[in-house]
């Protein structure tokens, strides 16, 4: 009982370091780590080295794929192959279809874009495109939005997925296989949210907003520089492609045989590896490529300081799952094995659970992760299946919900025009729905490959 009092009592303390005090994730889960340690009488050098090894390990498996992914998605966004993405998806669905073009470009732009990085990049095209085509805004808006989302917690190499695959030591390419699925049933959702519900809630249109035949509001960048759509996608689905490629040759059987063909495709699906390529591909966007780009103040340089704090909040997660790890938490709580079918609900609800009180879904995946390790096997997740079910259920989770302590809830109702009462109606209510049904999607899914 006391190991449950106190993981309780940690995850309030992070809770109240983050939202109260305004402390970084990564000192709120630094010392909540020591928290934990100390008053479960551990040893303060062996308190030490949990820290230290649950910090290096991880950090150390998953931090190229992190720089990586950062890099991929600052060069969609300085490139215009955002803008190109989103322009080109409204033309392939029609003005009749904009909510779900526009929900389809938010979930190809958040596999490597942060959601609210991508919100603020095409929330003037959305609001364009809606007036142009006579579709309502709100439901535009919360297909953007939700879109967004899908991806951005259960896509790699979005960093939350990432890096909850490297602390439960996950296989990236069955996240990416088993992401995708409930990712699709995600947006799904959103889309049947935004045009079943969202509709009933009407946002300024603004109707004086000039939109120029490309379908571009007056005043953004130019479609001209941008690069082509099969140009634009090539730095997001390559790396997925080869990652799963490499999950696939390792499947039992070889399905790929054992000759050299086999090891050169483990080889270039490594994550690290895949991602380069994808960097490789990223390079080819801008119109115009300058070396400039590639410095410390360039675009490099911006998405490499974006990706260190999600790097060192990571290991910090890391550390504080080893903590709880060697503290024997799961023998200490005295969960008997439950099963598969109740186990998958544990980590979606505690994700959904720090989601709802902090507000950040990558800081809820990381914290969710370390406290799901230590009880993969009494949940009946430790199998390679397993544990990358686990990690989308955590990704299901810290969906929900996205309230006034979320930045991106701030983001989506400031730059849409919504009110506050608006925002709880559309976005939260949205993420609600979403997180659901992607939680029950993970459900069934843990029913037929578990």
């Amino acid at each position: 009982m006391w190991s449950v009092v106190l993981l309780a009592a940690s995850i309030a303390l992070i809770v109240l370091l983050t939202t109260r005090f305004r402390i970084h994730p990564f000192a709120s889960l630094i010392v909540a780590a020591f928290f934990f340690a100390l008053l479960d009488g551990m040893p303060l050098d062996i308190a030490v080295r949990a820290v230290n090894a649950g910090f290096g390990d991880t950090v150390g498996s998953i931090g190229l794929v992190i720089v990586a992914g950062s890099i991929i998605g600052t060069f969609l966004h300085h490139s215009g192959a955002a803008t190109r993405l989103a322009v080109e998806f409204v033309r392939l669905a029609g003005p009749r279809r904009v909510p779900v073009a526009m929900g389809a470009v938010g979930y190809m732009v958040s596999i490597p874009v942060f959601c609210d990085s991508g919100f603020v990049l095409l929330s003037s095209i959305n609001r364009a495109i809606a007036v142009r085509a006579g579709a309502s805004l709100a439901a535009c808006t919360v297909a953007l939005s939700l879109g967004l989302y899908a991806s951005h917690t259960l896509v790699p190499p979005t960093p939350g997925p990432v890096a909850a695959a490297g602390i439960l030591g996950a296989d990236l390419g069955l996240v990416i296989g088993f992401g995708g699925l409930i990712s699709l049933l995600a947006l799904a959702a959103a889309l049947a949210f935004a045009y079943t519900y969202a509709p009933r809630v009407e946002l300024d249109y603004d109707r004086h907003v000039p939109v120029t035949e490309a379908g571009m509001a007056e005043g953004e960048t130019s479609l001209d520089d941008a690069p082509g759509i099969v140009l634009s996608l090539l730095p997001i689905l390559l790396p997925l492609m080869l990652i799963v490629g490499q999950t696939w040759a390792e499947l039992p059987g070889s399905p790929f045989g054992t000759a050299q063909a086999a090891a050169v495709i483990r080889f270039f699906g490594e994550p690290a590896i895949a991602l380069s390529i994808g960097v490789l591909a990223a390079l080819l966007l801008p119109a115009r490529f300058n070396r400039k780009m590639l410095s410390a103040g360039g675009w490099f340089g911006e998405a490499i300081r974006t990706a260190a704090v999600i790097i060192v909040i990571t290991g910090a997660g890391g550390a504080f799952g080893r903590v709880l790890q060697e503290s024997g938490l799961a023998t200490n709580i005295g969960i008997g094995p439950v099963g598969h079918t109740a186990g998958i609900l544990v980590p979606w609800l505690v994700a959904a659970a720090i989601k709802t009180a902090q507000g950040s879904s990558t800081v809820a995946m990381i914290t969710a992760a370390g406290i799901v390790t230590p009880l993969l096997g009494s949940l009946g997740l430790d199998t390679e299946t397993g544990k990358a079910l686990a990690v989308v259920a955590i990704g299901a989770g810290s969906m929900m919900v996205s309230h006034a302590n979320d930045s991106y809830f701030w983001v989506v109702t400031q730059f849409a025009g919504m009110t506050v009462e608006q925002g709880y109606r559309l976005q939260t209510l949205g993420s609600l729905v979403q997180g659901t049904i992607a939680g029950f999607g993970v459900l069934l899914l843990s029913i037929i490959v578990l």
